[in-house]
């Protein structure tokens, strides 16, 4: 299949019906990986995701978002929090959540949702072995949680990420639909330019800073480096990873 023979609605239906399918994870399970669920006993870490989840579709008026989730430095936590904020959407029954590892020179999401460091992945697409979305696009143990891997690790990451390909793939998994969100894991600012190419891909940003870790001026510098018009806000992470 070509790129002109993706249709992004047909794409788009086909994986809110796969995302109904994932989930398979105990409770036990989840907690061990640091994902949250909507019946922990302690409700208060799932409360916090919740109350960031709610701020953000409120500014989209409750439909699906793309939203970049981009740390400070490494080690300031934003896989952690891209994944639990995901979980958080899911937790409404009406919602499907892609979530999709763009850190392509360190990927570490398929461990963490249990999907096969085999897989197709990001890189398989946008490098063009893998022709369809639908490829690359994978179940996990999260209740409707859907996730693109980051797929072979690649160095000259910005170049890809900046593709019309990479805006191809992000049309094709939104659709027209309001039931889907799309939750980018971008590498920390520091690290490489691929921040500040995903942000104007998406229509939210939130950058995440290690509370305690980040020092004030790392998070202005950071902030200088997104669009500023699309930034959300920032999110003090206690939990590293």
């Amino acid at each position: 299949m070509s790129r002109a023979d993706i249709e992004p609605q047909a794409v788009n239906q086909a994986l809110i019906k796969r995302g109904t399918d994932a989930g398979s994870y105990s409770g036990t399970q989840l907690e061990a990986r640091r994902i949250v669920a909507h019946d922990m006993p302690d409700s208060r870490p799932a409360d916090a995701f919740r109350d960031l989840r709610t701020q953000l579709l409120a500014r989209t008026g409750g439909r699906g978002l793309t939203l970049l989730v981009v740390p400070v430095a490494h080690g300031s936590g934003g896989s952690f929090v891209a994944t639990n904020l995901a979980s958080a959407m899911a937790f409404d029954e009406r919602r499907t959540v892609i979530l999709v590892d763009c850190c392509l020179r360190h990927p570490a999401l398929h461990r963490r949702v249990g999907v096969s460091e085999d897989a197709f992945g990001l890189t398989d697409f946008l490098e063009g072995r893998a022709e369809r979305v639908e490829q690359v696009v994978h179940s996990t143990g999260v209740p409707r949680l859907l996730l693109v891997p980051a797929g072979p690790r690649r160095e000259a990451s910005g170049d890809l990420l900046g593709s019309a390909r990479m805006r191809l793939l992000l049309d094709s998994l939104r659709g027209a639909s309001g039931e889907v969100s799309v939750i980018l894991d971008a590498p920390a600012v520091a690290a490489s330019p691929d921040a500040r190419i995903l942000s104007g891909m998406a229509e939210l940003s939130v950058l995440v800073a290690g509370y305690g870790r980040d020092t004030p001026s790392s998070v202005q510098e950071s902030i200088g480096v997104l669009d500023r018009v699309r930034l959300a806000g920032v999110v003090f992470n206690r939990v590293p990873g």
